[in-house]
């Protein structure tokens, strides 16, 4: 099966997309007509949205194309890759038809309002845009202890053996499409843990690479997450310790310099002081 999509595909502003916006998804029937009413709300780049899901019977499709109507510029696309976020994001940069591709998880409001400002590094020079919960005003709020420990943590080693993102696990990154082929995903298909090698390789690959602060709220509605710590901890760990060894290698002659964007947006800006 290939994608599915309406005969004309437009942007938001019915020019050429200029970001693509994909969304990996797993049985989100209630988060996907709430995440499009903000993105016509809070994303003024012209913009393609796709729906990736990779269950036949998955009502996220049902959900898709019972809003398609409202939304020329939303695209369903089925991953025939094989299972998993990292197969999704194979599958969608397949089909994005915009220079710039960004990957987010479709439960979170926070990201919505950083994806303007990170267009805007990529415009200015950047390949490799993160956003950050953890540095210049960044804040991650809900979720579960263990789940925030082991990030932070992460985040923390790394950092002491040379990384210059802050947040190198977040599920927000985006990229010039030209330059997707030479990160060479690896990542086993569990969980977002793809996310933690897209901020690995994007540095050890040279990338100009730029951060943007965020406010993340983990499954602020959309109901349970299907995250399962066993296999993701032992993946996680996985690309934690190659990222050391890797980075160690190379800290002396990676790029050291990255671009930050603090977020235009008023309403971003009043979020994360309100978190703080």
């Amino acid at each position: 099966m290939t994608s599915e999509a309406p005969s004309v595909i437009a942007s938001k502003t019915n020019g050429k997309p200029e970001l693509s916006i994909l969304f990996p998804v797993r049985d989100e029937t209630v988060n996907i007509p709430i995440v499009m009413k903000l993105l016509k709300a809070l994303v003024e780049t012209p913009h393609e949205v796709l729906i990736i899901y990779d269950k036949e019977d998955d009502e996220s499709a049902a959900a898709t194309r019972a809003i398609q109507d409202q939304y020329p510029y939303l695209r369903l696309v089925y991953n025939d890759l094989g299972r998993g976020v990292v197969n999704a994001i194979r599958k969608g940069v397949q089909e994005s038809r915009a220079p710039y591709v960004l990957v987010s998880c479709v439960d979170d409001v926070g990201p919505l309002m950083a994806m303007d400002d990170m267009v805007a590094l990529l415009r200015e020079g950047c390949d490799f845009v993160s956003g950050t919960r953890y540095a210049y005003g960044g804040r991650r709020l809900g979720g579960s202890f263990l789940g925030k420990a082991l990030s932070t943590g992460a985040n923390t080693i790394l950092r002491l053996c040379g990384s210059v993102l802050t947040d190198a696990t977040t599920g927000l990154k985006m990229f010039k499409r030209e330059a997707f082929d030479r990160l060479h995903l690896e990542s086993r298909p569990i969980g977002w843990v793809v996310a933690f090698e897209l901020g690995i390789k994007a540095q050890l690959v040279g990338f100009k690479l730029g951060e943007v602060p965020l406010l993340s709220v983990d499954r602020l509605y959309g109901g349970e997450s299907t995250f399962a710590l066993g296999p993701w901890f032992v993946e996680y760990l996985r690309w934690l310790f190659w990222g050391i060894l890797e980075i160690n290698k190379k800290r002396f002659s990676m790029r050291r310099d990255v671009t930050v964007r603090i977020p235009s947006s008023t309403a971003t800006n009043k979020a994360l002081n309100l978190s703080r």
